[in-house]
Order: structure tokens, then C-alpha cells, then sequence
């Protein structure tokens, strides 16, 4: 109680909602900068289960931004070390790190049985998987990016546009649109991660989709926000399959 007073005092969030974040299931693909931030923030909110996935080991140039590493941790696996850091935060969740990449042999399996899919990968073919298996299982997925000065962030359900309504695969695959290769400002990532991580907060506790079907466009140069909306693509292969 002591723990969680802050949010419980909040007008319109009672013991309930917190209730409702303590049994959730989330899924976090990606443990880098957006996801690093994000995980800390559900787990400080008393979200219960938190499962993180990523493949990469920590190296010097993720600690520009990456907020949950240290020069110790240099090596190794992000998702193991910030299962400890989460752990150590918050004793009253549980905690589970893969140290693998989400692909088509674990995908279904990890999503399923999910309340919701937290998305901070840098790839497009691990974003696509993400929404089609997302898609495909009926699980609520909030997608996050982070480049240079800008970020996006969007909400999927199972009646709305997916991911792939809004971005076409076969015009938005192109790999080198990367941290590695194209920059990024140490504040960029965590400023997405925020604001995914209190959508998050919002639907697990309250069950509310402001972003549903709309995509939030961030501009760190000019400090402007945009939220556009969008509607499901008939031409869609995901949408058509499911």
C-alpha cells in the first residue's frame, strides 16, 4: 500500500486499477533504450509479471542511453541484467528474462497468454512478427521507435488497424533506419519509452486506448507533438488472415 499510494491517491485510480496491474502479463520485445526505460517504469507501477526478450549483449555505446546498464554490466546479456535491476526495484514482481530473439519459433508461444506487448525492437522484421503474431492471438500491442530527435508510438487491438495497415511491409523494410547507423539522442529513446510505458499504464489499469488507431509523432527539435489517426487497409495480409 505504501508502495503504490502515489497512484492510489490519483483521482479516478483506486485499489482496483493497481489490483489489475498487479496480475498483468506483459511482454517486452527489446531491451534497449525504449525498453530499458519502459520495464523500469512497470515494474516501479507494480505491474506483476513482466517477461523481457532480447538477444544483444551490452556494449559501451549502449550506455548513452540505455538507462538500466553500468560499465560493470559490459557483456552481458541485456535482458538478464535488467531482470536483476527490475527485481531489485520492485521484490513484489515477477520478473523473467530470455536471452533470444523473438522470431517465428518462439513468437506464438511468448505472446500467448500475454495482457499486453510492449514493442522497443530496432528491426522491422521482428516488428512486423510482433504485430502479425499479436494480431493473430488477440493481444493488445503498444509499438514504440525511436530515431535521431523524432519518435512514433501507436496501439493495436484485435477490431483496429494493425501495425502493417499503418506501414506497408514492402515499403518500410529498410534495416540501415537504425540507432547503429543513423544516430540518436541520448533523451529520444527515453521520452518514447515514457510515454509507452503510461499508455501501458493507462490501458492495463484503466482500461483506456487513447492511441488506438492513431499514431503520436514526436519532434525532439522543434518540442511539437502530432497524433494522427488511421483506419484498417482492406489490402492488408494480416488483417486478411486473422
Amino acid at each position: 500500500m505504501h508502495l503504490y499510494s502515489r497512484q492510489i491517491l490519483l483521482d479516478g485510480w483506486d485499489l482496483d486499477a493497481q489490483e489489475r496491474l498487479k496480475l498483468a502479463n506483459v511482454l517486452i520485445v527489446g531491451c534497449g533504450g525504449i525498453g530499458c526505460a519502459a520495464a523500469e517504469l512497470l515494474a516501479r507501477a507494480g505491474v506483476g509479471k513482466i517477461t523481457l526478450i532480447d538477444a544483444d549483449s551490452i556494449e559501451i555505446s549502449n550506455l548513452q542511453r540505455q538507462i538500466a546498464f553500468r560499465q560493470s554490466d559490459l557483456g552481458f546479456y541485456k535482458s538478464e541484467v535488467l531482470a536483476k535491476r527490475l527485481q531489485q526495484i520492485n521484490p513484489h514482481i515477477q520478473v523473467s528474462s530470455i536471452a533470444a530473439k523473438l522470431d517465428e519459433s518462439n513468437a506464438a508461444q511468448l505472446i500467448a497468454g500475454q495482457d499486453l506487448v510492449l514493442d522497443g525492437c530496432d528491426n522491422f522484421s521482428t516488428r512486423y512478427l510482433v504485430n502479425q503474431v499479436c494480431r493473430q492471438r488477440a493481444v493488445p500491442l503498444i509499438s514504440a521507435s525511436a530515431i535521431g530527435f523524432q519518435g512514433q508510438l501507436f496501439m493495436a487491438d484485435s477490431d483496429g488497424a494493425c501495425y502493417e495497415c499503418l506501414f506497408p511491409k514492402e515499403q518500410h523494410a529498410n534495416e540501415s533506419l537504425r540507432c547503429a547507423d543513423s544516430g540518436v539522442l541520448a533523451t529520444t529513446p527515453n521520452v518514447m519509452a515514457s510515454l509507452q510505458a503510461h499508455h501501458a499504464l493507462l490501458y492495463l489499469g484503466l482500461n483506456l486506448t487513447p492511441l488506438k488507431q492513431k499514431l503520436l509523432l514526436w519532434d525532439g527539435l522543434s518540442m511539437k507533438q502530432r497524433i494522427l489517426g488511421f483506419g484498417p487497409d482492406e489490402n492488408c495480409p494480416v488483417c486478411q488472415a486473422r
